[in-house]
């Protein structure tokens, strides 16, 4: 195997890796801002307030975005299964 072809392969993985942990990072942070802000404002510095609702929202954020995140890595899976013969081939 050639080198461009494990950086393909290993550049299209963290892609797909980031595509997916996207979602759940963006609305873990805004929710995790939401919250400090509101901490600031009414000074109510428990830190395990913030953990509660991060939850709650990354639960909903994962059954909303479930079945793209399925059909992505299944995408990619079969994809990359599919290209063995050509990266054999081509050794």
């Amino acid at each position: 195997m050639s080198e461009d072809l494990i950086l393909g392969i290993g550049h299209e993985a963290l892609k797909v890796a980031i595509f997916l942990a996207g979602p759940i990072l963006l609305v873990a942070m805004i929710v995790g801002i939401a919250i400090s802000m509101l901490q600031a404002v009414t000074q109510i510095n428990e830190a395990t307030l913030s953990f509660v609702p991060k939850i709650l929202a990354i639960s909903i954020v994962l059954v909303v975005t479930a079945p793209w995140m399925i059909e992505t890595i299944t995408t990619y899976t079969t994809e990359l299964i599919q290209q063995i013969p050509d990266y054999i081939a081509n050794n």
